[in-house]
């Protein structure tokens, strides 16, 4: 089973602006090559397939596409592989934002 985490600025008490838009996202994203936005996400499983549509900016890992979802201001993102954490705490300070379990 895979952590959740979220990236936020909730917890931050001298900034602006607290939530992190999906145009902040898009402009961000848009600059690292390893990234690319989808409007849904497919998860397949041995019986059964669910797509969930959001806003998704796929991380491309060797053949692994992993997602971290903008909702409601923060980035939301499951760490199913090690190295998503790395990649978790870069997006996260490149984004002025901190990480929290959730």
């Amino acid at each position: 089973m895979s952590q959740r985490f979220r990236i936020t600025r909730s917890f931050q008490e001298n900034t602006e602006e607290l939530t992190i838009t999906l145009e902040e996202c898009q402009q961000y994203f848009a600059s690292k090559p390893d990234f690319e936005y989808s409007p849904s996400f497919t998860v397949k499983g041995p019986e059964s397939t669910m797509t969930i549509d959001g806003d998704f900016f796929m991380w491309s890992y060797g053949e692994l596409k992993i997602p971290f979802r903008h909702y409601m201001g923060d980035l939301y993102v499951a760490v199913s592989n090690e190295a998503v954490v790395p990649k978790m705490i870069e997006v996260a300070s490149d984004l002025q934002a901190d990480l929290t379990e959730g």
